[in-house]
């Protein structure tokens, strides 16, 4: 058997064996996945018409809001979903199933892979539905092509994998579970302090950059702008230059961490 076919099919078992492991315990999964949608819900059936109000200088109803606010939400779906993976590394690391894999004869590399596949396809269905209830409360994107929508979800996959291998990297040098949790807390953190819910300029002038330099600002700014037609100007290239930093990042940070002897 070539490389190539043992690398494919090493990495094809560890994505089942992740995949079953979501499916016996999804309480972690719809954790993650309540507070995007309790957050949607929130601020567009609690703060929604002060919130559009603000938005339109007092003209706007509460449906321009829902447009405004469900590409945020998106992709604070990612940053809140991913953490799942950070947790599920953590947990393989401290009861030496990681160990127990690098003294097999399988592919070095397929154990992360399919750590990070896995967790790819656990937040692309956690978009789903987060996105057809935002469909069911109002949200319709306008006039959006066929290949707007599909830069949309290359966009979303590409942050979706970014961030998903910066996660794979924080449970790597996390001890212990709880303290993977805490240390993807930035991820939940970030898209609360970027334009999700409101604009840049909305927000006091000594914390604008921080909201503006950051990775969740332009890769929201982008999907607005394929979805709703605004102006995306340079967020696009600075997504996907986020996106590919990332990627190689975490990249890096899981490989090294995992090809480290251990102690």
């Amino acid at each position: 058997m070539s490389a190539l076919s043992l690398a494919v099919r090493d990495s094809n078992t560890m994505l089942r064996r992740n995949l079953l492991h979501a499916r016996r315990y999804p309480s972690m999964t719809l954790n993650l996945l309540l507070t995007p949608i309790m957050l949607l819900l929130l601020f567009v059936y609690v703060f929604g018409g002060v919130m559009s109000a603000g938005i339109g200088g007092g003209g706007a109803d509460r449906s321009d809001y829902i447009a405004y606010l469900v590409p945020g939400l998106l992709i604070m779906t990612i940053g809140s979903t991913v953490i799942g993976a950070a947790i599920s590394v953590s947990m393989d690391m401290t009861e030496g199933l990681i160990a127990r894999f690098r003294t097999m004869a399988v592919y070095r590399g397929s154990v992360l892979v399919g750590h990070v596949v896995g967790s790819v396809l656990q937040v692309l269905a956690s978009l789903v539905l987060v996105g057809a209830i935002a469909v069911a409360i109002g949200f319709r994107s306008r006039d959006a092509t066929a290949l707007e929508w599909l830069a949309a979800f290359g966009l979303i996959a590409l942050f979706t994998l970014a961030l998903t291998w910066i996660a794979v990297g924080m449970g790597m040098a996390s001890p212990n579970p709880e303290a993977a949790s805490n240390m993807a807390t930035p991820l939940i953190l970030l898209p609360l302090i970027s334009s999700a819910f409101v604009p840049i300029d909305a927000i006091p002038g000594w914390f604008q950059p921080i909201a503006e330099y950051q990775p969740f600002t332009p890769a929201i700014e982008t999907l607005r702008g394929l979805l709703l037609g605004t102006e995306i100007g340079n967020n696009g290239w600075i997504a996907i230059a986020w996106c590919v930093g990332l990627t190689a990042l975490g990249y890096r940070w899981s490989t090294s961490l995992f090809n480290r002897d251990p102690k």
